[in-house]
């Protein structure tokens, strides 16, 4: 890929940084290569570098001369990018680098995850390391691995192997806010044992697809209103159920914590029904676009005849089985449970219905919570458990990861609200996020550390809308530069 898509654009070492990130494949528990890539970087900039077993990088900075004893501000940002892309595009994760496009004022990807969601934060960090244009003190720039399917790396993050006194978070997604607080979160999974039968000798297979919802974020865009694919999903076999069809498979969602945008099914049904099951996909698909008229613009149901003369498929979901899964996924609850009572438009507790795959002959339906509130969060996980319960699966629960308690008494707050109302002659937004940000974890490893977390506009991140705003990260990298210098003077 050529380097004039970000050709002009400032701050141009921001830039340039983030494009070497995207040139990297780096999906969560795969980041061999963007440690390398950070390696590397240490070796040819003669900067000191740590990493510990987990795969977590520490690149030291030294301070700009006059502020050796100043106070060590920790750069935070984790290297892992969510890997989604829309259905027809061909891209390997593991391999490709991601293809940036540049369309008017924002930056976005050709039919993937952008990697914005850390990646612009990741560059900011390694953009400083050239800049002599600004005064600071020590510096520590922290790479975290597998934050988005399970915060791993800061979850192994051992003490002392940072040592700085303020830590600037870079991975939120709003200019003119500054973060201070995050919901705590946790897994709750169930495992069915398939119960299988013989195909109906009179029924053929047709593959009935959800696709075109806007997906994102599991806690940013859950209060939304979006459609959840394996919800609607679940609402068409319903609605099928008196042509008494045969599930042979089931599939939704792809990762555990974003919306899922599509999913599909290969049902087998008497094709002397296909006229009317016809009719009730369309009415589905009518309705769907009518409910979710303003939010869901592209939002498809569809049903086709399917190839299964090579056997694939070689028996359906047991009768019974089959009403056990789809009444489970009728049941699960989905989206925004309450809104906090302290600050305004802020979710405070939230479920998502995540995702459905078949692994051997075992249904694994994923969900995820999330709460400000950890007895919320255990409660929504406890209503989530019982539908489990109720339909014979196999309950995992993953041990969670806990919230960051806000504190607007912070001197590193002050001090960022100060140098923002500096800059742009106007006073910035104090907020939490439904979301799960390291700051959290971090702040239960290092008690006193004070923490806030900023950064430039991205939108729809974790799906392949995601899109960050150009003119925002020159602001966001000078409110960052600025920072640093008040933190070195103070």
């Amino acid at each position: 890929m050529s380097l004039s898509v970000i050709e002009g654009l400032t701050p141009s070492t921001v830039w340039k940084r983030f494009y070497e990130i995207s040139q990297v494949p780096r999906p969560s528990k795969n980041e061999e290569r963007i440690r390398l890539y950070l390696r590397n970087f240490a070796g040819q900039n003669n900067l000191r570098m740590k990493e510990d077993e987990t795969g977590n990088i520490v690149i030291q900075v030294p301070p700009t001369p006059g502020y050796e004893n100043s106070r060590t501000a920790v750069l935070q940002s984790h290297v892992d990018m969510v890997c989604e892309k829309n259905k027809n595009t061909e891209h390997d994760f593991m391999n490709d680098p991601i293809v940036l496009v540049r369309d008017g004022e924002w930056i976005k990807a050709a039919g993937t995850t952008l990697g914005a969601d850390n990646g612009i934060g990741a560059a900011a960090a390694l953009a400083l390391v050239s800049e002599d244009d600004f005064e600071h003190g020590p510096l520590e720039l922290l790479f975290t691995v597998d934050e988005e399917t399970g915060l791993t790396g800061v979850n192994n993050l051992q003490k002392g192997f940072i040592l700085g006194e303020v830590l600037l978070n870079l991975d939120t997604e709003e200019d003119g806010a500054f973060y201070v607080g995050c919901a705590g979160g946790m897994d709750s999974m169930g495992i069915y044992s398939i119960e299988y039968e013989k195909i109906n000798e009179a029924c053929i297979p047709f593959l009935i697809s959800v696709s075109g919802l806007l997906g994102g974020h599991s806690g940013i865009n859950i209060a939304d209103g979006r459609a959840n694919a394996i919800k609607l999903l679940a609402r068409v076999l319903d609605r099928l159920s008196e042509f008494d069809p045969q599930i042979g498979f089931i599939s939704g969602g792809s990762k555990r914590n974003a919306i899922p945008r599509e999913a599909e099914a290969v049902v087998f049904l008497n094709p002397n029904y296909e006229s009317k099951v016809r009719e009730i996909i369309n009415a589905c698909s009518l309705e769907s676009v009518l409910e979710y008229s303003n939010k869901e613009k592209n939002v498809k149901i569809t049903i086709e005849r399917t190839d299964n003369s090579s056997g694939k498929i070689d028996r359906v979901y047991k009768k019974s089985f089959q009403v056990q899964i789809l009444n489970a996924l009728l049941a699960l609850p989905h989206g925004m449970i309450a809104m906090s009572h302290d600050i305004p438009d802020l979710v405070e507790t939230s479920t998502n219905l995540a995702t459905v795959v078949v692994e051997g002959n075992e249904i694994r339906i994923g969900t995820s919570q999330r709460s400000s509130i950890d007895s919320s969060k255990r409660n929504i996980a406890r209503v989530v458990r019982a539908v489990f319960e109720m339909s014979n699966a196999q309950i995992k629960v993953g041990d969670g990861y806990p919230g960051w308690q806000p504190d607007l008494d912070s001197k590193a707050l002050k001090l960022s609200k100060e140098v923002f109302k500096k800059l742009f002659s106007k006073e910035p937004v104090v907020k939490a996020v439904h979301a799960g940000l390291e700051c959290g974890i971090l702040g239960a490893k290092y008690p006193g550390l004070d923490m806030v977390s900023f950064g430039p506009t991205i939108e729809g991140a974790h799906s392949p809308d995601e899109r960050v705003k150009i003119a925002d990260v020159d602001k966001f990298y000078r409110l960052l530069k600025n920072i640093l210098t008040e933190i070195a003077k103070s």
